[in-house]
């Protein structure tokens, strides 16, 4: 049975976020408070229905989709509790908490079912867009009812031919006397694009105006609500979409994946979507990035919390489970004393420590950007820190999520293959995450391309030296460390290495070469970020956390050393076996 980590969390918002310092600091009580209320409810209303949303999923019949039983009804009591709205602006009903409060309650929400946090997380992402691009109408009408949670919200991209090329859009929209548009095209895809749990849907969608430009500058935004309000803000007449299918799929059984039909003429007195422009004609890609970047951040906590919880489905059964004698035993042994179990567990641990860490750091340099920008400050250095950290919290944690929850599997052994304790579906879920919100790959690409050259490599510099400090504190620790120092110093050598080799890459015009290492690039700085965030844990910490980080140090980061290696010499290696192809 699943409990959140309510400790681990609040240390580790402390730990790595500041949470009680600084600008937006929160009084430690009402951390505690909303992270262990986050935590009951999670416990006791969403995780026992997560395998029942497993097992029966959402269906959809003649456009009505249907969530599994109690579903509505568990949507419904968590909106109530009001935590649709936890770092929302406060104008519109929101508490606005700092991001990293946020984010570590999304964690909590995912561990308990991710196919259920999937609603939340849209719709929060889709506050935040029209909060920053909406006009004022807009926002006075839909953002009370969005922030309570009474009304969902979607994101609207892909489309047969588009996945992450969103340059071959076609999805069009039609100017209109009153000011409004019609929108007409069809989108896959859309987590949550119809359901029961609420009265509205608002989707926004990406769409081109007709003469808009060709490739992604002729992309406009639109606000497309799933019934139309009425003079008193209610829904009123049914707008022209519909949901046309809802995909098969290997996890998150229980979140619809539509096919959205914009302007087929169903519904209202002309064909069309009704739809109101968001931000500015043809500017609909830079709208939609705040919501992207939102959600990539939630989608990384969700790799933390599919972690979390295979870790203690997986420490669980490891304890209870008798097989074999472990060394030195003179009868049978719960398979936790078997030393490869053990080592296993381990890994688990330390790897979904580090990569919440990981989120949180993110999380926190979201906060204090945020927090900068509104005492009219230079929020430069927080932007550039979010931005270089982003593409790694959502990629290494999504990574470890798979990792973790099949190290789980392979703990609990044939039991785990089986669908009778819930390992399996762990890891059907947590397959998603590497791919939505831009896949790993395009994670990679940007971190690379995107993210380094900030201010000429000398941000990600400036980074570099701050981990350095906290390995120059492990080696004046007498925290039971041991060696592991010197590990993480290696390890800041490689990432240094590196990093130095992709900017020298990209300065001579060698883009190809340095995007050949670009996932391996990923993969170290998550290590090592890992490895130094363990080690920044132990150091507010106990004697367990540094024997953690040790562990972490002696079996794991040896692997930095290989991928320095792969991405400095293994480029030309790789263009020339691409002839294998044929």
């Amino acid at each position: 049975m699943f409990r959140t980590p309510v400790e681990e969390i609040l240390f580790t918002l402390e730990a790595i976020g500041s949470l009680s310092s600084g600008p937006d600091a929160v009084e430690p009580d009402l951390a505690e408070a909303v992270i262990r209320e986050a935590g009951r409810f999670c416990d006791t209303e969403i995780a026992p229905l997560a395998a029942i949303g497993d097992r029966i999923g959402s269906t959809l019949k003649e456009g009505i989709v249907t969530a599994p039983p109690g579903w509505a009804a568990l949507y419904r009591a968590w909106a109530d509790g009001g935590w649709n709205g936890v770092s929302a602006p406060e104008e519109f009903g929101g508490q606005a908490l700092p991001h990293r409060l946020h984010i570590a309650a999304m964690e909590i929400w995912n561990a308990g079912s991710m196919a259920f946090a999937l609603a939340p997380m849209l719709t929060s992402g889709a506050v935040e867009a029209l909060a920053a691009h909406g006009s004022a109408a807009l926002k006075a009408l839909y953002l009370p009812k969005m922030v309570s949670g009474e009304w969902t919200g979607t994101m609207n991209l892909t489309e047969p031919q588009a996945g992450s090329d969103l340059s071959t859009l076609r999805t069009r929209a039609e100017r209109r006397p009153d000011g409004t548009y019609r929108i007409f095209g069809q989108k896959i895809y859309i987590t949550w694009g119809e359901h029961d749990l609420t009265e509205n849907i608002i989707h926004l969608v990406l769409a081109r105006i007709e003469g808009a430009p060709e490739g992604t500058r002729g992309i406009s935004l639109f606000l497309v609500p799933k019934f139309l309000p009425d003079a008193q803000g209610q829904p009123g007449a049914r707008n022209d979409v519909l949901c046309h299918a809802i995909e098969e799929k290997l996890g998150i059984h229980a979140s619809p994946t539509c096919t959205m039909i914009y302007g087929d003429g169903r519904y209202g007195n002309e064909p069309g979507a009704v739809g109101f422009l968001v931000g500015e004609e043809n500017r609909g890609l830079a709208c939609m990035f705040t919501m992207m970047n939102n959600a990539r951040l939630a989608v990384g906590a969700q790799g933390v919390a599919i972690a979390e919880a295979a870790t203690q489905k997986a420490l669980s059964f490891a304890r209870e489970r008798q097989q074999g004698r472990a060394p030195g035993a003179a009868t049978a042994s719960p398979i936790l004393d078997h030393p490869d179990i053990a080592r296993t567990l381990l890994t688990m641990m330390a790897l979904t420590q580090g990569a919440r860490a990981i989120t949180y750091a993110c999380a926190e340099a979201v906060d204090r950007a945020h927090a900068a920008e509104q005492a009219g400050e230079d929020a430069g250095h927080w932007r550039d820190r979010a931005a270089l950290l982003t593409p790694i919290a959502k990629s290494f944690p999504t990574d470890i999520g798979v990792e973790v929850a099949s190290l789980g599997i392979q703990v609990h052994g044939g039991m785990g293959y089986v669908e009778e304790t819930g390992a399996a579906r762990l890891l059907r879920d947590a397959r998603i995450a590497p791919i939505y919100e831009g896949t790993n790959g395009i994670q990679a690409i940007d971190l690379v391309t995107r993210k380094l050259p900030i201010d000429a490599g000398e941000h990600v510099r400036g980074l570099i030296d701050e981990l350095r400090r906290v390995s120059a504190a492990v080696a004046l620790s007498n925290a039971g460390f041991g060696g592991c120092a010197a590990r993480l110093e290696g390890s800041l050598d490689d990432l240094t290495t590196a990093t130095e080799w992709l900017l020298a890459r990209l300065a001579a015009g060698e883009q190809a070469a340095a995007l050949a290492g670009a996932t391996a690039y990923q993969r170290l700085f998550g290590l090592v970020l890992s490895g130094i965030f363990l080690a920044r844990l132990a150091l507010h910490g106990e004697d367990e956390r540094a024997a953690l980080c040790r562990f972490f140090a002696d079996h794991h980061l040896g692997e930095t050393t290989a991928l320095c290696r792969s991405i400095c010499e293994g480029s030309e290696s790789m263009m020339a076996a691409r002839r294998a192809f044929g």
